[in-house]
């Protein structure tokens, strides 16, 4: 039915469809591991910015600096004012903060880079989750011990799904939300603290809707 030629066209586009597949699925999952998990590798910024210093030693707290976190889906980044309310008297002549005096001075934004950065294709709400008793370190680990900040946990579908399957182990109660420190509640006050919250059904939790939108 076929001619040579059409036959050994319809060879070899299939010859290059599983050599694609072959190469191009795992050099994928290669990319998206880099793009998304990246666990335990520090990010660097243009200003080295330590949580260790300033939330574990000197005990600011989160929502200093990430002003929106309960009230919006962002918990933004930390403005240059923010930063000048101390390091306008605070090492004011350290080179290592001439990036954020020169911020000030022009009204340029610093560029921070992004650690926990989710597809554009999920739907995700700080607020939300705070509000329903889902402490910092949850997600973001014990940021009070990392000199430059690093993605502690994979923030993958999977661990997510893991979670709003059985939150209860997850919740924390108000006071220690913003605690890097927050430990694991029992299971007696883990199951009291979601009935306090009012979770969503578990059907509700892992419907698709809920983070794809």
């Amino acid at each position: 039915m076929f001619s040579p030629g059409a036959v050994l066209a319809a060879q070899a586009t299939v010859a290059l469809v599983i050599v694609g597949l072959v190469v191009g699925v795992p050099a994928f999952g290669t990319w998206r591991e880099a793009a998304y998990q990246a666990l335990g590798e520090p990010v660097a910024q243009p200003i080295p910015f330590s949580h260790k210093h300033h939330v574990g030693d000197d005990g600011i707290d989160c929502r200093y600096c990430h002003t929106t976190v309960e009230t919006s889906r962002h918990a933004g980044f930390p403005s240059t004012r923010i930063c000048l309310t101390c390091h306008s008297q605070l090492y004011t002549d350290a080179p290592v903060l001439a990036a954020l005096h020169e911020s000030g001075r022009t009204g340029i934004p610093i560029a921070w880079r992004r650690v926990h950065t989710l597809p554009d294709f999920v739907y995700f709400d700080h607020g939300v989750h705070v509000a329903k008793g889902v402490a910092c370190v949850e997600c973001h680990g014990h940021v009070d011990q990392m000199p430059l900040t690093w993605r502690a946990k994979p923030l993958q579908m999977q661990w997510c799904i893991d979670c709003h399957r059985s939150p209860a182990p997850h919740l924390h109660p108000r006071a220690s939300i913003f605690d890097p420190r927050a430990t694991a509640v029992s299971a007696s006050e883990a199951a009291n603290l979601a009935r306090l919250m009012h979770l969503e059904s578990q059907q509700r939790l892992t419907d698709c809707s809920t983070c794809h939108r």
